[in-house]
């Protein structure tokens, strides 16, 4: 799905450019650094530089930077993959799993290395910043392996505040469960989905660690309204309308909540 970008307001260089579809914001910023952006024919080396986005001309060695339609990409991320556009490691990214000339996307939260399943990935930071703000609360639902057995009490404890031993006085930095239960047990793990609405930083793994269970396999397998289904691993696809404007009415209940 594309959308056309809003009419004009005031932002920083650096974010102009990211909003532009052109690279992410830290590469904007080190171009301008660098010398190689103009702002209205004029050589500007400070990111922040005010602009009246989108009038303003804007180029990058010399080449005018022409607003985009907005994209938004869908993607089943597989394990061992990293959700970012370029490694010193030379790690495989989710960059190598796009289509041949896909405009430049950014993705829309995080799922670290070892994570699978559902992954948004757009030009649109607006609306990315939306779908990852925690004040929404969009449901975020995770199918968890973990290396035991879970039992009731466990599941129970799950959505109970729990507090990292070195932080246990930061009310920020509590981890819970919006809601969980156990969808199949083996012989020796388990596998349960877990709802998530707030979306910190490695929520999942962190919470189970502080119950002592380890994690073997985390896959997202929803974001709001919007399900992985059978979209194969590695696999990409475009937002239908449909997907988009459910979306959107889930962010717009969460803003009234």
């Amino acid at each position: 799905m594309t959308k056309k970008l809003p009419s004009h307001r005031q932002i920083g260089l650096a974010r102009a450019l990211s909003k532009l579809g052109y690279c992410s914001r830290s590469r904007a910023a080190a171009l301008i650094r660098e010398g190689r952006v103009a702002l209205n024919r004029r050589l500007i080396r400070n990111p922040e530089s005010p602009v009246r986005f989108p009038l303003d001309t804007i180029e990058v060695d010399g080449s005018p930077i022409k607003q985009p339609e907005f994209v938004y990409v869908v993607m089943n991320k597989p394990r061992g993959v990293i959700t970012t556009a370029s490694d010193e490691k030379q790690r495989d990214t989710i960059y190598s799993l796009l289509p041949d000339g896909t405009p430049w996307i950014g993705p829309v939260g995080r799922l670290d290395k070892a994570s699978e399943g559902l992954l948004l990935l757009t030009n649109d930071s607006e609306w990315a910043a939306r779908i990852s703000d925690p004040l929404k609360h969009l449901d975020k639902i995770y199918h968890v392996q973990i290396n035991c057995l879970a039992d009731d009490s466990l599941v129970a404890r799950i959505t109970r505040e729990a507090h990292p031993k070195k932080l246990s006085v930061d009310k920020a930095d509590d981890l819970r469960a919006k809601s969980a239960h156990l969808l199949r047990g083996g012989e020796k793990n388990s596998w349960l989905e877990i709802t998530l609405d707030e979306g910190k930083n490695r929520q999942v793994r962190r919470l189970f660690e502080m119950l002592g269970v380890e994690v073997l396999r985390l896959i997202r397998v929803s974001i709001g309204p919007l399900q992985l289904g059978d979209l194969g691993k590695g696999a990409t696809r475009y937002l239908t309308e449909e997907e988009k404007k459910d979306l959107d009415r889930a962010l717009r209940r969460g803003r009234l909540s």
